[in-house]
């Protein structure tokens, strides 16, 4: 079976208030949870450690050093 590259997971290099796509998908992973965040709805990373978060909590609680 073919994959198109919306199958995969999107590789993002990541700014201070944008983000810019490197590699084209639909989606990318949160580097806590693993949970899957559709691009139109990522709204939480961070420049500095390159990675993207679920949500605000998971953002917060990273940079804080709590997990």
């Amino acid at each position: 079976m073919l994959m198109s590259s919306g199958d995969n997971a999107a590789k993002l290099h990541y700014g201070p208030s944008t983000f810019r796509v490197l590699r084209p998908g639909k989606h990318v992973l949160c580097a806590v949870s693993g949970e899957a965040i559709p691009l139109e709805e990522l709204r939480y990373w961070s420049a500095d450690l390159q990675e993207a978060y679920a949500t605000c909590e998971i953002s917060t609680k990273r940079l804080l050093g709590e997990i």
